[in-house]
């Protein structure tokens, strides 16, 4: 992280180039810096000495004793059956006992080289019992030439680390190639301001370095970890305190709606009135479009809770204000959804120019990558001219050929599909830069969107309209009890016979290739575990036509569907037209059909607990109550087991997401929110330290307003360029 010239050293030189090469490669370690904040997983304790006469049963020791005597013996088993065994005793004494030691195998050579009569040396292993008699099987050891004391001592009451390692290169080895480069710790610079350090009582960074890596006590190493996780959480939140900062300094054009435009005309033909939450949602918006500074806010909500009425009344503000409004979606699918769903909503204000449009109308443009030639042009022609006020569409937004007349606010839905580089360009279509209102259905614990997003202010939708419906879900352990798989497509049908729909989600398309790379991989104990391949839309979709929902009308839709396909796959199912929609979760973001009562998610625990959430709240969006189904092959006392019971029991998608985070690892959550986020949080938890993340960021926060350049804090900028380095060649590499 703080990389200086000691620290900047490459491994090549200091470890030779074969290890350095393993740790490039395995590791990501490529200077002494890295291997320095390679930090250890767990601390092994090697036992006390012990003398001989008092060894306890089924402990881990360390002993210092001499080699009595050592014999080789050949013998037959299952594994060797010609008497080709082989097994070396060794019997140790240190004067108050005597202790047998065995290796077996191939384990046997070295020990029979080094462990000669005479021999001194440490032994470590667990001390078991057989034939009666107490011995240690395939100890460590290390033998002690020149008798000192010192190394009898160090070695025995030492806390071990034991690093995050690879089968190239083993715990110890990497452990060995930190005391080489362990002097070097002295020369980090340290990047926390002296008066934070001190005033927080944190240990300065080598002491910290030193300590993670050969702590006396169990003392030190809460003394570094504590150190190391202020490190990672100060630095990444003055990263966005900067960006926040920056992005205050920059002009934008104040968006205020007039009082009798598009907004009051739209207000008033709503059918319903909204929500507390969402006018005060509205409110925080409305206050941000006013002022001469870019918004930058997170819309956090409930599936199903309004964010895109309150998006869509912003865009509709700005429009009133003479701009422009873009909203991205993640997909084309969601995106002709969006679309559709506004030019309903708006009605005659969405007929901008033509017969019939209200006086205060504006056009709603669709543009996607898969829309024939004439129809893109046409769009084009709208948003430069500035014909259209809103336009929705997919990633193509982003093209260099789209330009816009006057773009004042962008609307990015499904944040976490989307990277800082991109919203980075759409904010550049703008003469200044346009306002940004960032939506998620995604509820993030609030420390992870302070991790994360901590460079966007938050607002939270928590209620739902009045009208919806609660969702009753079900774990259905299919293996252990079948009989409730054949009632859940007995309750499918009765949904339809009520004149309900019904979504089945299924993780696979069923028409891939089998891919020869992935197909001459070894399998891991888990995927062994898991013989049988996720259960695919295709297989599944005939399954259910011939058999259990046999004369009911069954469709199906996944992503590698041409998209005029798709579209009129969701138009029959939104009309009514199918019964059952069998689909991958390309129906997990935005697809509102309120008929839908019923859903069925297959092997449910391939799917993430947030997921799990999202597609949960395609159903129960209109005034029947609804129904989600989680079917299951997994064994009831597994994880999986436990995540899906945590689904079924709570519709809380703030809790969900912090049991979600707590089993996943951080870097899934950061790597996935944005590309380009540094993902290498080593030390924090950002669930587990939301104390020390919210601290660091009121820090952060003062400090950069204090020194924006941070002139007087040179280890902070090295630190800095180091964390943001790293982010621009992740996002690189991702592409």
């Amino acid at each position: 992280m703080d990389l200086v010239p000691a620290l900047e050293e490459p491994l090549k030189k200091v470890l030779g180039p074969p290890t350095a090469k393993v740790m490039a490669e395995h590791l990501g370690l490529h200077t002494v810096g890295d291997l320095l904040h390679h930090y250890p997983r767990r601390y092994e304790e090697r036992g006390q000495l012990t003398h001989l006469a008092d060894l306890p049963m089924d402990e881990h020791v360390t002993v210092v004793a001499m080699v009595a005597d050592a014999r080789l013996h050949t013998f037959a088993s299952s594994k060797a059956p010609r008497g080709k065994g082989q097994r070396l005793e060794v019997t140790i004494t240190d004067g108050s006992g005597r202790l047998q030691l065995v290796f077996f195998g191939n384990g046997v050579h070295k020990p029979h080289k080094e462990l000669l009569p005479g021999t001194r040396a440490m032994f470590a292993g667990k001390v078991s019992v057989f034939n009666r008699r107490m011995q240690l099987a395939h100890p460590a050891y290390e033998l002690l030439r020149g008798d000192s004391e010192e190394t009898v001592e160090t070695w025995a009451g030492a806390l071990i680390p034991i690093y995050p390692a690879t089968a190239k290169l083993e715990s110890w080895k990497i452990g060995k190639a930190i005391q080489t480069v362990l002097p070097s710790a002295q020369e980090a610079v340290d990047p926390l301001p002296d008066t934070l350090r001190e005033g927080r009582g944190l240990v300065a960074l080598p002491e910290a370095l030193l300590k993670i890596h050969r702590p006396h006590t169990k003392a030190d190493i809460e003394d570094a970890r504590s150190r190391l996780k202020w490190d990672e959480a100060f630095v990444l939140q003055v990263a966005l305190a900067r960006r926040r900062f920056a992005d205050a300094q920059l002009p934008a054009v104040a968006r205020r709606p007039g009082p009798d435009g598009l907004l009051t005309a739209f207000d008033a033909r709503l059918p319903f009135t909204l929500t507390e939450g969402q006018r005060k949602v509205s409110k925080e918006i409305f206050d941000d479009l006013a002022t001469e500074h870019p918004m930058h806010r997170l819309l956090q909500g409930e599936v199903g809770s309004g964010k895109t009425m309150v998006a869509l009344r912003a865009m509709l503000a700005v429009v009133d204000a003479g701009g422009q409004a873009a909203m991205l979606a993640p997909t084309e699918v969601l995106a002709q959804q969006h679309h559709r769903s506004i030019v309903e909503m708006m009605g005659e204000l969405a007929e901008g120019g033509m017969l019939g449009g209200a006086e205060q109308a504006t056009k709603v443009v669709l543009l996607t990558g898969s829309m024939g030639a004439a129809a893109r042009r046409q769009a084009l022609l709208d948003l430069v001219t500035g014909e259209a006020g809103i336009v929705i569409g997919t990633h193509a937004l982003i093209e260099d050929k789209v330009q816009f007349h006057d773009l004042g606010l962008v609307v990015v839905d499904e944040q976490h599909r989307f990277g800082v580089e991109q919203r980075d360009a759409l904010r550049g279509k703008g003469k200044q830069p346009p306002h940004l209102l960032v939506m998620t259905a995604t509820p993030i614990p609030r420390t992870v969107a302070m991790t994360v997003f901590g460079d966007l202010e938050t607002s939270v939708l928590d209620q739902l309209p009045a009208g919806r419906s609660p969702i009753a879900s079900h774990v259905v352990p299919a293996a252990d009890k079948p009989h409730f798989l054949a009632r859940t497509w007995e309750r499918v049908r009765e949904e339809v016979g009520n004149g309900h729909q019904a979504y089945v989600v299924c993780p696979r398309i069923g028409d891939e290739e089998d891919d020869p790379k992935k197909a001459g991989k070894k399998k891991s104990p888990e995927d062994e575990a898991e013989k049988r391949p996720p259960l695919a839309v295709l297989d599944v979709a005939d399954h259910l036509a011939k058999g259990p929902l046999q004369g009911l009308k069954v469709e199906v839709l996944h992503g590698r569907m041409h998209p005029d396909d798709k579209d009129a796959v969701m138009r029959r199912f939104a009309a009514g037209e199918t019964d059952v929609l069998v689909a991958t979760t390309v129906i997990e973001v935005g697809v509102n059909v309120p008929n839908a009562t019923a859903m069925v998610i297959m092997d449910a625990d391939r799917f993430g607990v947030s997921q799990l959430h999202q597609l949960r709240g395609r159903v129960g969006r209109g005034s029947a109550a609804g129904l989600c189904l989680l079917v299951t092959e997994m064994p009831e006392a597994g994880a999986a087991r436990q995540r899906l019971n945590a689904v079924a029991a709570t519709l809380d998608g703030f809790e969900l997401s912090r049991i979600d985070l707590e089993q996943r690892r951080e870097g899934d959550v950061l790597g996935q929110a944005q590309s380009g986020a540094r993902t290498s949080l080593r030390m924090l938890a950002v669930i587990e330290d939301e104390e020390i993340i919210a601290e660091a960021r009121e820090e952060a926060v003062t400090l950069v307003a204090a020194d924006p350049e941070l002139e007087h804090l040179p280890g902070l900028r090295t630190a800095l360029d180091a964390l943001l380095d790293e982010e621009r060649e992740q996002y690189l590499e991702k592409g």
